[in-house]
């Protein structure tokens, strides 16, 4: 039922400054609306909101997930932005921190200044 309406996606921070910081300039969103609670951001027609929390527990996996088609390419603007990519042990990733899936699906993860995960993924 659901389905039919647009959603929203939340993330958290309890540094607003820093979080809106890496939010806009980082990542390049653009701000939608904002008050003392939050920023609504527009992400290619959806919306994400940035709450802003008193206390922090960061999830230990991705809660936000961008689909790219080049994910090389995304990575290297990223970076070039200040972005770190996380390397975690016995993932095989790549230097750049991409990780192959057996159907051949691309995987980057990086931390907001929160430490929220997030990634960018490239599928099949």
């Amino acid at each position: 039922m659901l389905g039919k309406y647009d959603m929203v996606a939340f993330v958290s921070t309890a540094e607003p400054a820093k979080g809106r910081a890496f939010y806009e300039e980082k990542l390049g969103l653009k701000v939608v609306t904002a008050d003392d609670y939050g920023v609504m951001y527009d992400v290619n027609g959806r919306r994400l909101r940035l709450s802003f929390v008193r206390e922090l527990k960061p999830a230990p996996y991705s809660i936000l997930s961008w689909m790219v088609q080049d994910i090389s390419a995304v990575i290297r603007e990223l970076k070039g932005r200040g972005v770190v990519f996380e390397i975690y042990e016995g993932f095989g990733q790549d230097a750049d921190g991409v990780w192959t899936a057996p159907d051949g699906t691309k995987v980057a993860w990086f931390l907001d200044p929160g430490g929220n995960g997030l990634s960018l993924s490239q599928f099949v």
